[in-house]
């Protein structure tokens, strides 16, 4: 992240304010992902395996979502009311995020 951009958070993120139930959800992710390898290690059966990843892989889009909606929020309103190339940059970045996360 450049200088600027950081300028633009001032110094905090918009999830700042979430962030213990962001910690939260990750670790129980992190936690449903193990149990997602012992599933292999132990031989289960395939669909069972897949609902689980499918469940892990929808809390990280519910994350994915919630940071972006906390950075659109905060940096990228932020630098909207300032206007110039700090608006675009937070936009343009933000824009790279939305198509990496609709992959």
């Amino acid at each position: 992240m450049t200088e600027a951009v950081d300028q633009t958070c001032h110094s905090t993120h918009g999830y700042t304010a979430e962030k213990a139930s962001y910690l939260r959800r990750l670790k129980l992710i992190e936690g449903q992902a193990r149990g997602i390898a012992r599933m292999v290690e132990n031989d289960q059966y395939c669909i069972d395996i897949l609902t689980q990843v499918a469940a892990v892989t929808s809390a990280l889009k519910a994350v994915s979502l919630g940071l972006l909606e906390d950075h659109l929020e905060h940096c990228v309103a932020d630098a909207a009311r300032k206007g110039g190339a700090e608006a675009d940059e937070k936009l343009e970045e933000a824009m790279q995020a939305i198509k990496r996360l609709v992959k």
